[in-house]
């Protein structure tokens, strides 16, 4: 929604700005992204960050140093973030206990290293690794 409710938000390439005692701090969406993404893939049960190709609309595994393409930063309008990432997750894992634990993960360190409100984490499991 773009109206200006509760829930408006905008995509924005712009860095969020955060006003210290020291000066002001500019975070880039990279920032976010490899944080989340480092995060993710430490949980439990994640294989890797997941991308979904435009041209062949297979879903692949992201290496280590692109992990950020599986993330998507939402800046809202109260200052906060919201977080979208898509994830490949090992074969016979609790796929709700997985999710649960990456947005408790993801939203606490976020936070915590940054001093950024996360309003919600959005977990996509798009592909489940067999073998």
């Amino acid at each position: 929604m773009r109206n200006g409710g509760p829930l408006a938000c905008e995509e924005r390439k712009v860095p969020m700005k955060i006003q210290t005692e020291k000066g002001l701090v500019r975070l880039t969406s990279d920032v976010y992204s490899n944080l989340t993404g480092a995060v993710a893939t430490s949980c439990y049960g994640v294989k890797g960050m997941a991308f979904r190709s435009k041209t062949d609309g297979l879903v692949h595994l992201l290496r280590r140093e692109s992990m950020s393409k599986g993330v998507k930063i939402v800046y809202n309008d109260d200052q906060s973030i919201s977080i979208y990432l898509h994830i490949i997750v090992d074969n016979g894992v609790n796929l709700v206990a997985v999710g649960q634990s990456i947005q408790n993960e993801v939203k606490y360190n976020v936070h915590r290293l940054t001093g950024v409100e996360v309003r919600s984490v959005n977990v996509c499991v798009d592909s489940m690794v067999i073998g």
